[in-house]
């Protein structure tokens, strides 16, 4: 072997899996990202249970300057958990039969509509006083998009609800409590893909 492909080969092997996010900006530790990313590829060809889409969806990396750019691996996330989560419907419809997939996913949305169905202000449980958590007005709009595309067939995509932000306020609504009903909704989306 030449040195020149010593040192192309080396180069392959270095190179970073995603881009670097700027020198100014934090990213994604690299090999939080890379052993997460592993793992679940891993359980994936294996066909091993440990990992589903819920579990992509939860992935969380500590930020580091040098680190990789946020959007590119949250964009390779959403790719993975859409993978676990056909494989999950093939496996359920496989073993229990369309119908009952589709009864789950029917159970789930009517679940979250119920829930969001609460008066607007009042959706979700508060923060204490000196507490902060999501803004109530920007939970509720969302709110009201999850419930046209549930109850009116509105156009709703699983990414959209993934890249939902809110801003903090005192006494905003429980972020575990909205973030848990996001995972419900996300859920739900990618069930009747």
């Amino acid at each position: 072997m030449t040195d020149s492909a010593r040192s192309d080969g080396a180069a392959r092997a270095a190179a970073p899996s995603f881009p670097v996010a700027s020198r100014r900006e934090k990213g994604y530790q690299r090999a939080a990202v890379d052993t997460f990313l592993g793992r679940a590829r891993r359980a994936f060809e294996e066909e091993a249970e440990g990992i589903g889409s819920a579990d992509i969806r939860a992935a969380s990396f500590p930020l580091v300057r040098g680190g990789y750019d946020i959007a590119a691996v949250d964009a390779a996330l959403a790719r993975v958990e859409e993978a676990f989560a056909q494989r999950e419907r093939a496996v359920v419809v496989a073993a229990d039969g369309a119908s009952a997939w589709v009864g789950r996913a029917r159970t789930e949305a009517q679940v979250i509509l119920d829930h969001l169905n609460r008066p607007a202000g009042h959706r979700f449980a508060r923060t204490g006083l000196l507490t902060f958590g999501y803004r109530v007005d920007e939970v509720d709009h969302v709110a009201k998009r999850i419930v046209r595309f549930l109850r009116d067939g509105d156009a709703l995509t699983a990414e959209q609800v993934r890249q939902t932000a809110f801003r903090m306020q005192r006494r905003g609504y429980r972020e575990e409590q909205v973030d848990a009903l996001l995972d419900a909704t996300i859920d739900v989306l990618l069930a009747i893909r």
